[in-house]
């Protein structure tokens, strides 16, 4: 069993990760503000007596150095951010403090309590507007947000952390992540969680351009099975991985599968393409393989099917 202190955890990602984490006998210290996290989003772990929550946050000087110092995790995973993109843009301060500041303290932390392993929820907008398919780790880094720029000075500051104080720091790239606990209310809302709910309504969908967009999408449940694969696996190295399927899908086909759900439902509207909006995202998934150990096992379908049946 291994003692895993888990930033964010009441997040979408983070509570599926703890979740995870629980499932296989880990014992987990769970921390969030509950800024963008969920109380009901640990509904089942808190009824394990291997889970304990501390509402904090974790940019603030002390809090988690403390916590680190009582606790004294094996690893840690660090989920906690100022997750939207537009935030970031309306507030780059906002975005500093709880994207990059945070991140230094668990960096801080990890030095000052000798934790072994940091697993850093990292992002493809580090890649911004990339137009070579499939994505590769070596592709150029040029976010286009101040989000984007936070992630990847991020894994910079973990990772020279690792290398100067031998901590061992896996940055966990993440594609378009979907899944249960996704909040469609949410300015970071995936696609498939404004889909979900505009059927689960009754409604139509909307799609920007002429639906042939494609994503890579991935479960959360693949998402919380590589963050546990980073912090507990022995014998792995530092470094940085997609953490993707590898597979492009529509939003045409995303679509077409909710259709086969909601027969009654409005077929979708094409309106016109938004400025900015990429194209297509691909991510290459066979450094993650090679490293990890991981590759991803729910489809699109699959995992669609679920989001809809739990409701």
């Amino acid at each position: 069993m291994t003692k895993v202190l888990v930033t964010g955890a009441a997040g979408f990602i983070g509570s599926h990760t703890v979740d995870k984490l629980l499932a296989v006998g880990h014992e987990v210290i769970g921390v969030d503000n509950f800024r963008s996290g969920h109380r009901s989003n640990l509904a089942g772990a808190d009824s394990n007596e291997r889970f304990t929550l501390v509402e904090a946050d974790v940019s603030a000087d002390g809090v988690l150095d403390g916590l680190v110092s009582d606790t004294l995790p094996s690893a840690i995973i660090h989920l906690a951010a100022l997750v939207s993109v537009q935030d970031s843009i309306d507030n780059p301060e906002l975005n500093y403090q709880l994207n990059v500041l945070a991140t230094h303290r668990v960096a801080e932390a990890a030095r000052a309590h000798d934790v072994k392993r940091v697993v850093f929820a990292s992002s493809a907008a580090i890649y911004g507007n990339a137009t070579d398919m499939p994505i590769v780790e070596e592709a150029a880094k040029l976010p286009i947000s101040p989000y984007g720029g936070a992630k990847l000075a991020s894994e910079a500051i973990l990772l020279s952390h690792g290398a100067a104080f031998g901590i061992t720091v896996r940055c966990q790239r993440y594609f378009n992540v979907f899944g249960p606990r996704q909040d469609p209310a949410s300015p970071y809302s995936g696609v498939i969680s404004i889909f979900d709910k505009r059927y689960r309504d009754g409604k139509g969908v909307t799609i920007f351009g002429d639906g042939q967009q494609t994503r890579d999408f991935i479960s959360v449940h693949d998402v919380a099975r590589a963050n546990v694969l980073a912090a507990t696996s022995d014998g792995i190295k530092s470094g940085w991985a997609n953490v993707c399927t590898g597979k492009a899908t529509s939003l045409l086909e995303v679509a077409a599968i909710f259709a086969e759900h909601y027969s009654e439902a409005p077929a979708p509207i094409l309106g016109e393409p938004r400025k900015g909006d990429i194209i297509h995202s691909r991510g290459q998934a066979d450094l993650i393989a090679k490293e990890l150990g991981f590759s991803a096992e729910v489809t699109v379908k699959d995992g669609l099917s679920e989001l809809i049946r739990l409701g």
